[in-house]
């Protein structure tokens, strides 16, 4: 997928949403946990009743990683049902891999060539020779780390390297590595004030953007600092969206909470 077929489809359904795949089997409808694969079958579920709404699905690995190969197989089965049935959406592995040589050539190959995701998240922590194997597969995107919504973000994201804030750094040397163009970003929600500086660093790249919903980012605000001419934006919902129902109707209500999004971000499109 290019950032141009993104944007048609963007356009398209009127969304730039992405539906976080963060399946917990504590948090799934119990009637789910009769059959032979739970997670995939609430996976199914969700991106049936939604894939019209949104643009983008992020299964976060760790909810997978944690039952072992059953928790794995779950993982393909919904890349490959996300892959065959619609593949116009946007899929990404919120795997947050970050190391150097093989190590991390190994992690590209797994998730971007052998399970054929279009793009995977990376923590650029230990430079450009942890980066540059995921930006070598052709046609595919990396999503670094770069202004996370959580508490800790502040820790070391905005403490100060010369005269620039470390998440500053990151993306101005990101942006001359080889096949650049290829990189994304997350930015949190929840962070909507530094919007406006990010875009004078990187005015064309695409930001995920988790935190809206559940952790109180402001969509509105976002779009007012974050939009660019293309959009530019992956406003990720998680738990607002998939958990918005434990019953047998669980999907409808998901369906729902989406619906309440994209007629916003419809709204801002226009």
């Amino acid at each position: 997928m290019t950032t141009e077929q993104l944007y048609n489809q963007i356009q398209q359904k009127k969304s730039f949403l992405c539906i976080g795949l963060d399946t917990d089997m504590e948090r799934i409808p119990k009637h789910l946990l009769a059959t032979e694969d739970p997670i995939f079958e609430f996976n199914k579920a969700i991106i049936d009743a939604t894939h019209d709404l949104a643009v983008s699905y992020k299964p976060n690995t760790a909810f997978y990683e944690a039952h072992g190969l059953k928790g794995w197989h779950s993982l393909e089965k919904t890349i490959d049902y996300l892959n065959q049935k619609h593949p116009e959406v946007f899929t990404i592995a919120d795997a947050k891999r970050g190391d150097i040589g093989n190590t991390s050539a190994m992690y590209a190959k797994a998730f971007l060539q052998d399970m054929n995701f279009d793009s995977v998240t990376v923590a650029p922590y230990m430079g450009k020779d942890s980066v540059s194997p995921f930006l070598a597969v052709k046609d595919k995107f990396t999503i670094l780390l770069a202004l996370t919504s959580n508490e800790g973000a502040f820790d070391f994201q905005i403490q100060k390297t010369d005269d620039d804030e470390l998440y500053k750094t990151v993306l101005k040397t990101s942006q001359t590595w080889e096949n650049s163009e290829n990189l994304m970003y997350v930015v949190g929600a929840t962070k909507a004030e530094y919007f406006k500086e990010i875009r004078k660093i990187v005015p064309d790249n695409f930001l995920l953007v988790p935190g809206v919903g559940a952790q109180g980012g402001s969509l509105q605000e976002v779009c007012k600092y974050g939009m660019n001419d293309k959009v530019g934006l992956l406003i990720n919902s998680s738990r607002g969206i998939i958990y918005a129902s434990n019953k047998e109707g669980f999907a409808e209500k998901a369906r729902e909470e989406a619906l309440k999004i994209q007629e916003q971000m419809a709204q801002l499109l226009s």
